[in-house]
């Protein structure tokens, strides 16, 4: 079970967990392993069982796990580890700023909740539509959750607002890469102009011009991140009603796909 997170991880996420105060009801009894209860949560992330089915190796009950899932979600933990993951790439020079991806794909809500919506093409199924953003390598940069009925092209500013200001090898830290490539939905007068306005160069797609698959030898990129983010199978469905455990989820997923470039790197 230990072999789920290395021990890399462990330690740029340690100093993250926030403190442990121990509920008046709880009499003595000393706090978890902070990191068997990590642990378990990426078990969950990867595997896609329920709490309850927690197996008991980890040594931490179902109930504890996800209330510490549940505190930690509050406390940010997930997009700040994400940024620490993501300095340490970009202290080595490990992302490649010379264009931003972005893209979008839908799952299935089993459960409704929050930014839930009749997906167009499940047969109008209640669902939601996770929104990637990567570099030009496909590393994700910044995620974001909406209703399965939101256009694409709604969560490109927010997106690229959520590009977190990142360590460089050399200079000050950086946020926004040289060009963003899309296809057609992201396409509208507005964007051009609040893109140009941020000095951002634009490759998107033109409507009844240009076709999408001229973007191929890079789209594929986002669409790999996406299939990377896939691989989690709590995502691949949606069994959570709220919604800020989802985006958790998405973001602890963004965070270990990042991860593993920076485990590659020290092999």
């Amino acid at each position: 079970m230990q072999r789920l997170v290395r021990d890399g991880l462990r330690e740029l996420v340690t100093p993250l967990l926030p403190s442990f105060n121990s509920r008046p009801q709880g009499g003595g009894t000393a706090p978890r392993d902070e990191r068997a209860v990590f642990t378990a949560v990426v078990y969950v992330l990867t595997s896609g069982c329920a709490w309850r089915h927690l197996p008991e190796a980890f040594g931490v009950s179902p109930a504890t796990a996800h209330r510490r899932f549940t505190v930690w979600t509050r406390a940010g933990l997930w997009r700040r580890l994400h940024r620490t993951v993501l300095d340490e790439l970009g202290a080595r020079g490990e992302l490649d700023w010379t264009a931003a991806i972005v893209d979008a794909a839908s799952v299935r809500a089993k459960k409704g909740g929050t930014l839930t919506g009749p997906n167009p093409v499940d047969r109008g199924k209640k669902g939601s539509k996770l929104h990637v953003l990567s570099d030009a390598q496909g590393i994700p940069l910044a995620v974001a959750v909406s209703g399965a009925n939101m256009h694409d092209s709604l969560a490109l500013k927010p997106l690229i607002r959520g590009i977190p200001a990142v360590r460089s090898r050399r200079g000050p830290r950086r946020r926004q890469p040289v060009k963003l490539r899309a296809d057609k939905a992201y396409f509208s007068a507005e964007h051009l102009t609040w893109l140009c306005e941020r000095g951002l160069i634009r490759r998107i797609a033109r409507p009844g011009i240009e076709s999408s698959e001229r973007l191929g030898r890079h789209r594929w990129k986002i669409e790999r991140s996406t299939a990377w983010l896939f691989g989690y199978r709590r995502l691949t469905i949606r069994y959570e009603r709220k919604c800020s455990h989802f985006l958790a989820f998405l973001g602890l997923a963004a965070a270990l796909t990042c991860y593993k470039k920076l485990a590659k790197l020290a092999t």
